[in-house]
């Protein structure tokens, strides 16, 4: 366990193909049921300090308490998936910390000497910050907001993949303002 921000609780992939993605990891893997949204309503995005407008599908679904998200950019604004990908590189790009108390800690990550690199929000309460500090590929770190309806819907992807059978192995993303 992390000793400044608790557990890992996500790890985040990015992809080339998210729907090839969510076959292997379900046909293959066995994780699922996978939750897809083709064009994450991302607000307040920054990269760089720089206002952008991503389009990203992501999707996700847990093993256990590890929750695993695959990425796929559809646009080519900047943002760490894209640089990761110029790089040559696909797969595991961050591991997300989650926390209900993200003032602090991202101000904690920051006294720490963190860069902010990449932020935006999902949702009420869904804020998220990206460090730039990457030692080698897939140890970005993510910081996540888990109150309100995204850690709901966090809550629900979980609970979903307990005792899954495999069957509707891909799900629409549930609605953020019914939650």
């Amino acid at each position: 366990m992390s000793t400044f921000l608790g557990p890992i609780r996500q790890l985040g992939y990015v992809v080339d193909d998210i729907e090839a993605g969510m076959r292997h990891w379900s046909e293959v893997m066995g994780v699922g049921p996978w939750f897809y949204n083709p064009q994450v309503p991302i607000e307040n995005y920054l990269f760089d300090g720089e206002s952008y407008q991503p389009h990203n599908s992501v999707a996700l679904a847990n093993s256990g308490e590890m929750q695993v998200e695959l990425i796929q950019c559809r646009n080519d604004v900047p943002s760490m998936y894209r640089d990761f990908m110029a790089k040559g590189l696909r797969g595991l790009q961050h591991v997300a910390f989650w926390t209900k108390q993200y003032e602090a800690d991202l101000q904690m990550m920051l006294d720490r000497g963190f860069t902010l690199k990449m932020s935006g929000e999902v949702g009420v309460n869904g804020r998220f910050a990206y460090f730039a500090e990457e030692h080698h590929p897939g140890t970005v770190i993510e910081l996540s907001e888990v109150l309100g309806p995204k850690g709901t819907m966090f809550d629900m992807i979980r609970a979903a993949s307990v005792d899954w059978d495999g069957s509707d192995p891909v799900r629409p993303f549930p609605d953020l303002s019914k939650l």
